[in-house]
């Protein structure tokens, strides 16, 4: 009888629905930031992001689990400004 609890338990968790993926409201636009293609994104104007925004520099989301953030800040100079629905914002300084 010990042997059917956990067995029932295995079957109803591998029935259970995957979890549903992370949505944001950031305003992201375009197909990739530096490259087409790249998973950080440049963000666009809302009340979410208003505070960041800077005409020196543009504004850039990066999934947070990305494995080349050390990188990308390195190279690209980013400052680390929020986080928010799985993503880090950084603020790049253009030119």
């Amino acid at each position: 009888m010990r042997l059917l609890i956990p067995a029932a338990l295995l079957a109803l968790t591998a029935c259970a629905p995957e979890p549903a993926p992370v949505t944001s409201s950031l305003p992201f636009f375009g197909d990739g930031y530096r490259f087409k293609g790249d998973a950080c994104r440049r963000l666009g104007e809302s009340s979410e992001t208003a505070e960041y925004l800077d005409h020196t520099a543009d504004l850039v989301g990066c999934p947070e689990d990305l494995e080349n953030l050390g990188v990308f800040v390195t190279d690209s100079g980013a400052q680390e400004v929020a986080r928010q629905d799985g993503y880090i914002l950084y603020s790049v300084p253009r030119g």
